[in-house]
């Protein structure tokens, strides 16, 4: 196996005058990237995977959608820097060019939200730390919003599954097995841990007062949207995708956290600011 880092076509030199049975692109935001690659490797890889995401669909698609449903179409934004509002049309523009360079050879992953250990983006640890802190935890609600991640090593072993079979075509990953709700996932943090933690359920109509900091505070947290986590992945599954038990991906992410020495958060809401919220919460009730 052979690696090149840097960005650009210079960085694709190491790859020259060789070939690749199959070559995974974890890196590509933006379609200058895949373009880059694909002048490289284009001849030279026998299959190309492209890393792609969920997000490649509109944030308003409907519940159980499948990767049938509309995703972001031309033209595609001429920017490359990434914000919520460029990051699902940019990976799409992503899509085509990698389709319109491999064309049959070409496989799409459109994972959901990604969780497990060393996840840098703390999104889901948020949740598991502060379910597994105890005391009183300001929950988001409603307690039965479902709620779907895909654990990162359930979904390697799908995407290394379909690049041995050079698999082509999209698929969009979600998980876990099992459906699950926002209570779910606080209750079983709270039974994994042993923790003696008591969720107070803040109604979504709260919340949206609060404006966009409650995204902010409450990550993955999306019931305005209703395709956000009721994904339906039976293509994938049907493909091999295959699902740890829930509580397993708890787990082992809370003994991640607890061995890296917990450090600050890069997102979720603050011990101070959860008190001020629960404080205001209580005085309203």
């Amino acid at each position: 196996m052979s690696t090149c880092t840097g960005t650009g076509t210079a960085s694709l030199a190491c790859c020259g005058g060789r070939s690749w049975d199959a070559v995974l692109d974890t890196c590509a935001y933006v379609p200058r990237a895949v373009r880059e690659a694909s002048a490289v490797l284009q001849d030279a890889a026998g299959h190309y995977t492209l890393v792609s995401t969920l997000s490649a669909h509109p944030d308003d698609m409907p519940a159980g959608s499948t990767e049938r449903a509309a995703t972001h179409q031309p033209p595609f934004p001429q920017t490359e820097t990434v914000t919520d509002q460029t990051y699902g049309p940019l990976k799409m523009a992503c899509e085509h060019e990698a389709q319109t360079a491999f064309a049959d050879r070409c496989l799409i992953i459109r994972p959901g939200y990604i969780v497990g250990p060393h996840d840098p983006s703390d999104r889901f640890t948020f949740y598991l730390r502060r379910a597994a802190g105890g005391g009183e935890m300001a929950a988001p609600g409603p307690p039965d919003a479902p709620l779907q991640v895909i654990n990162v090593r359930d979904l390697a072993a799908f995407m290394l599954g379909r690049i041995e079979a050079a698999d082509s075509g999209v698929f969009g990953v979600a998980g876990p097995s099992e459906p699950i709700v926002m209570r779910d996932v606080l209750d079983t943090v709270r039974d994994v841990a042993a923790a003696d933690t008591t969720f107070t359920w803040v109604p979504e109509e709260f919340l949206d007062a609060v404006g966009d900091q409650a995204q902010e505070w409450f990550p993955m947290w999306e019931p305005q949207f209703p395709g956000a986590h009721t994904y339906d992945a039976a293509k994938a599954v049907a493909a091999g995708l295959r699902c740890r038990p829930f509580a397993q991906t708890v787990a082992d992410t809370l003994a991640w956290d607890q061995q890296r020495g917990q450090p600050d958060l890069r997102t979720g809401l603050s011990r101070e600011t959860e008190t001020e919220l629960l404080a205001t919460w209580h005085s309203q009730r």
